[in-house]
């Protein structure tokens, strides 16, 4: 009985401080694993080594298919801006321009003719016009010549009845003498005298005659001035009218060759964009890659010839998404290049991915079926070197490179 009393203390006395010793292992492995990702982003410097240089590679393809001429630059030449980098042939397309080129100057030279016929059929309204006015005119001198006829043919008239009055009273008193004169109680002068009276007014009287005959003949042949003035008249208006018409289908047809003016004019413009479209031009300063296009190939269009690469260099770092907390445009980074061994470069972080590198995969992760692994996301950060620094000028795209980014300030 002594001997078991004894041993049980004993016992426990043993396996206490193991067992305690385990418990707060156990405690201290839950509140790492519980606290890990707060204490990750509370560092105040981060760091990753998933980071690569980068840079613009702009791929440059042909927009029409045609031979290639030449290519007068070599696999990773220096390139300045506007520099000819691949040359087709473009013969086809001169003749398509000069093609258009024509086309134009025919439109052009269309409109001008269009313009001098609408000149000239505006002279022809004009003379239309005046032509009315004359025709008009000739109406009022016809009506004036019938109203000086008519009023010759009353006084011719007026004038008749007042000689044929005197013809009757000379022939009465012709008679009476002539009576006188047969039982002796007239002179033979004053029968005589009568009867020159009696012939004198019937003289005036075939005169009167003869000027209402005149006087008739000038009111029909007015009358028939006017007829033919109207129908002149007549024919001047239709004359207007039709110029006129003419002059509407010219303004038409104006309308028609503008259009047609504009189309070729149209087809100019793609012609020349074609003909510019054989020369591919570097269109920034920076380096060529490999050569895709030989001369003599035939290229389609979208061919891709050759590859541009810009001078212009930044680093891209995949940094955990725990280590992005605090991170912040403007913080100061340190970049180390595997390729510069030795070579420290500062640089600052530019801005933040708007989202995690899997979002912007050909194939982005689907995690709504299926089992599910929880897996650190990476967000993109670019990170620019700061200016001054001469090693920069050696770095090209996709190198290896370490940062460290210096937290200046957290939530």
């Amino acid at each position: 009985m002594s001997k078991l009393t004894e041993w049980a203390p004993n016992t426990v006395k043993s396996w206490s401080v193991p067992g305690l010793v385990l418990v707060m292992a156990a405690a201290i492995l839950v509140m790492i694993v519980g606290n890990w990702n707060s204490w990750a982003s509370q560092r105040a410097e981060q760091k990753t080594d998933d980071a690569y240089t980068r840079s613009d590679v702009t791929p440059l393809s042909t927009k029409v298919g045609a031979l290639v001429a030449s290519v007068p630059v070599s696999d990773y030449q220096p390139v300045k801006s506007g520099q000819l980098l691949v040359q087709l042939r473009d013969d086809d397309f001169r003749a398509y321009v000069q093609q258009a080129e024509a086309g134009v100057a025919a439109g052009e030279g269309a409109l001008i003719n269009n313009q001098r016929q609408k000149q000239l059929q505006d002279a022809r309204i004009a003379q239309a016009g005046e032509g009315i006015k004359a025709a008009q005119a000739d109406i009022a001198a016809a009506h004036a010549g019938i109203a000086a006829a008519s009023s010759a043919i009353a006084n011719a008239r007026s004038a008749m009845d007042a000689t044929q009055a005197e013809v009757q009273r000379t022939d009465l008193e012709r008679r009476r003498q002539e009576a006188l004169i047969a039982v002796e109680s007239a002179t033979r002068q004053k029968v005589e005298q009568v009867a020159s009276a009696a012939d004198s007014y019937k003289a005036q009287l075939a005169s009167r005659n003869a000027e209402i005959a005149s006087a008739q003949a000038q009111l029909s042949s007015r009358e028939a001035d006017l007829a033919k003035a109207q129908a002149e008249l007549g024919s001047k208006n239709a004359e207007f009218e039709a110029q006129k018409r003419q002059r509407a289908v010219l303004d038409s047809q104006e309308m028609v060759l503008k259009a047609d003016l504009n189309v070729q004019k149209a087809t100019l413009v793609v012609a020349q964009s074609n003909l510019g479209y054989t020369r591919i031009v570097a269109p920034e300063n920076g380096r060529v890659g490999e050569r895709k296009v030989l001369p003599g190939q035939m290229v389609s269009p979208g061919t891709q010839a050759i590859s541009l690469v810009q001078d212009y260099v930044w680093v891209q770092a995949n940094y955990k998404e725990t280590q992005t907390r605090h991170m912040r445009p403007g913080d100061p980074a340190v970049i180390r290049v595997d390729a510069l061994p030795g070579v420290v470069l500062q640089g600052s972080v530019n801005y933040l991915s708007p989202a995690s590198g899997s979002s912007f995969a050909l194939l982005p992760p689907d995690n709504a079926s299926g089992n599910f692994t929880k897996i650190v996301q990476r967000v993109p950060v670019k990170i620019v070197f700061d200016p001054g620094q001469p090693a920069v000028q050696r770095l090209r795209n996709g190198l290896s490179v370490i940062t460290s980014v210096r937290i200046n300030g957290g939530e």
